[in-house]
């Protein structure tokens, strides 16, 4: 059975999901149903589960090698295989393990305006109607959160932290490919391109198929809908399991949330300096790495 030999370790809320589902369409790429798959920080997210629903999230999660590997089962001639999982780039200590147990891996990290990142990892917490504080409030509070065990997901500043990070991953693995979200917005074709040459495939791109969004971002009103919609459940999770989420269903699901989104709240000017000036250093240190930050905000 082959076992994935590239990972896209991108951080959360960092455009993973879009990028899971572009490859999940290149005939050279093998990318199973599942997205997500954390089986390598299983050790480490299991106990991070005292936050609002962070058991039901996790149920989803792979648990066991022979659960990892059975998603790998239908691979056949593809030249790259893949497991797209956020949760391993914020794990450096378990670099080793990755390495070793997919024999060197590819890695793709990608990265986004930590500000912006940290501001979409809030809202995705309030559009499932589990986070209820402001949101600087939230980041003051995020060092409680963790003594509490709160699941990472809630880390909005450690979410946000790459260049130690990517340091690590760059000293471990022979080949780390850094993206930003903004150069994909941007340039989908180009970039897309760029991770294809990167896997050794065919620079196949469909210009139709960069015209669909698959992230549910922004704000939404708050009813029956949106709660059905957004708001983890064990019912959810066992649908799942029947019917799987594939990328047309994540689409119209997408389509049909659009029908409730309303203009979301500016960060507060108090989150805004707070963090302008928590990620200064951090801003300095990946120009250093020649990562281009030109599009982010100045800090």
């Amino acid at each position: 059975m082959k076992k994935p030999n590239f990972i896209i370790a991108g951080f959360p809320k960092c455009g993973t999901t879009s990028l899971f589902h572009y490859l999940k369409q290149h005939p050279d790429i093998f990318m199973p149903n599942q997205k997500e798959l954390h089986f390598f920080t299983q050790a480490q997210i299991f106990k991070l589960n005292k936050g609002p629903k962070d058991k039901v999230v996790k149920q989803s999660h792979i648990k066991s090698e022979k659960e990892y590997l059975e998603l790998f089962k239908s691979v056949k001639d593809e030249i790259a295989v893949g497991d797209a999982s956020p949760s391993y780039i914020n794990y450096p200590e378990n670099f080793g393990m990755i390495k070793q147990y997919l024999n060197d891996p590819k890695v793709i990290v990608i990265v986004r305006d930590p500000i912006d990142r940290a501001y979409s990892n809030y809202l995705h917490l309030k559009r499932e109607l589990r986070e209820t504080m402001d949101f600087f409030s939230a980041l003051k509070n995020e060092d409680n959160r963790r003594k509490e065990s709160y699941s990472d997901f809630w880390y909005y500043r450690f979410n946000s932290t790459y260049y130690k990070k990517i340091l690590m991953a760059k000293k471990t693995f022979s080949n780390v490919l850094v993206l930003t979200a903004e150069e994909f917005k941007r340039n989908p074709e180009i970039t897309l391109k760029k991770v294809y040459s990167f896997l050794g495939v065919k620079l196949i791109v469909k210009k139709q198929a960069l015209e669909t969004k698959f992230n549910v971002g922004g704000f939404y009103k708050k009813n029956l809908i949106t709660s059905l919609l957004f708001q983890p459940s064990r019912f959810k999770n066992a649908l799942k399991k029947i019917i799987k989420p594939t990328r047309w269903i994540k689409m119209l699901l997408s389509k049909f949330s659009r029908l409730f989104q309303i203009k979301k709240p500016s960060i507060d000017q108090d989150s805004l300096s707070y963090l302008k000036n928590h990620f200064s250093k951090e801003i300095n240190n990946l120009k250093k790495m020649n990562i281009d930050v030109s599009k982010w905000r100045k800090y």
